[in-house]
């Protein structure tokens, strides 16, 4: 494979589930002996911290994904990458319709990370329906799909019928070399000092999509029966309310919102329980991350991957969506009867880098 390369067009926040994800397959294709080509949009993730050789940055000297495509146009016609993977709506059109004006000479390959309908319920109209549109009209011309579980799978076939012949579900590269080391790293928390009082962990950007109001009214009602504390990792939009609620709920002195961590591993392996509250997902790589410390955890049954990562394993308890009272409950029971750590471990044992790598390759490579 040394002779390949692949360009992978991402603008991303810097701090989401796909930065992450990204920030694991692509020096691991680089070290398998893939030439790869990140194609950045200025002011935007991911941003790497491990750079092999064979992996480099190219910043197409735009800051906005649409002035983007006469640049990866002429990027395409230059280089001539076997493949081109992107990731997010916005970014795939602009891959598609550079594939197109360059005459589909790549490989064109896009992701969609969550559960689309899901999704769009929240978007306005007019986005709504852009959306819906470049993926009925644009995404059939491109060579594949890829989603991270079968769930988002099953959903996009049902919004794109067309789509059923190149849709693949891909595993989702989590677990790295480095993993161990990062969980093990020091954590100065003060409430993590001790195991005197459990600590729920609830990690992801604080928006409406992550619920994290679930979680704290959840956490409320468990705290009121059992003394514990809970840590939220993470930045958005909806801090300034979660604060309020927290206040409202008469549990601010129990509840500590430290910010974004560039890396959560350390407080995922001290933490008594993960709880993710999510409306919709994709595949959630911060229950799989806490899971592969040795955390059990609490998740919303909801569209999609949880109940794939979670059923059957005794890893953790699906709860339903949005409902605060099931979610005390269930911090409640694995609070006080927690499954092993090497139990909780195996649920996550199918995420490794080199698994999730090796099936991306085959997409890409054909």
């Amino acid at each position: 494979m040394g002779s390949e390369r692949i360009a992978v067009f991402l603008a991303t926040s810097g701090h989401s589930g796909v930065d992450r994800v990204m920030g694991n397959l692509l020096p691991e294709m680089a070290r398998q002996g893939v030439r790869v080509d990140l194609l950045k949009i200025r002011g935007h993730g991911p941003r790497l911290n491990d750079t092999p050789p064979g992996l480099r940055s190219i910043d197409l000297g735009v800051s906005h994904v649409n002035s983007a495509l006469p640049r990866l146009a002429a990027y395409l016609l230059r280089k001539r990458p076997r493949a081109i993977l992107t990731d997010k709506d916005r970014v795939n059109r602009i891959s598609i319709l550079a594939g197109l004006m360059t005459g589909m000479k790549s490989r064109v390959v896009v992701r969609m990370g969550t559960t689309v309908s899901e999704n769009l319920r929240r978007r306005s109209p007019l986005s709504r329906h852009a959306q819906l549109l470049s993926i009925r009209l644009l995404y059939p011309r491109a060579h594949r799909v890829l989603v991270p579980s079968e769930g988002a799978r099953d959903d996009l076939i049902a919004i794109a019928p067309s789509l059923a012949g190149s849709v693949r579900v891909v595993s989702s590269p989590i677990i790295d070399r480095g993993f161990r080391s990062r969980a093990s790293a020091p954590l100065e928390h003060p409430w993590f000092q001790s195991q005197d009082v459990p600590v729920i962990l609830g990690v992801g950007e604080l928006c409406e999509r992550k619920d994290f109001a679930t979680l704290m009214k959840g956490f409320a009602l468990a705290s009121a029966e059992r003394e514990m504390r809970l840590v939220i990792l993470g930045e958005g939009k909806k801090r300034k309310m979660l604060l309020e609620l927290a206040e409202g709920l008469g549990i601010q002195e129990r509840v500590d919102m430290p910010g974004f961590a560039p890396n959560p591993l350390p407080y995922m392996a001290a933490a008594s329980c993960f709880c993710m509250t999510s409306r919709c997902e994709g595949l959630p790589v911060a229950l799989v991350e806490a899971l592969a410390c040795g955390t059990p955890a609490v998740a919303t049954d909801c569209p999609s991957g949880p109940r794939e990562v979670l059923a059957g394993t005794g890893a953790g308890i699906l709860v339903p969506v949005g409902d605060p009272a099931a979610v005390a409950d269930a911090l409640l029971r694995l609070l006080s009867s927690p499954p092993p750590a090497e139990q909780v471990k195996a649920a996550a044992s199918r995420f490794t880098v080199e698994n999730g790598t090796r099936e991306y390759l085959r997409e890409l490579l054909g």
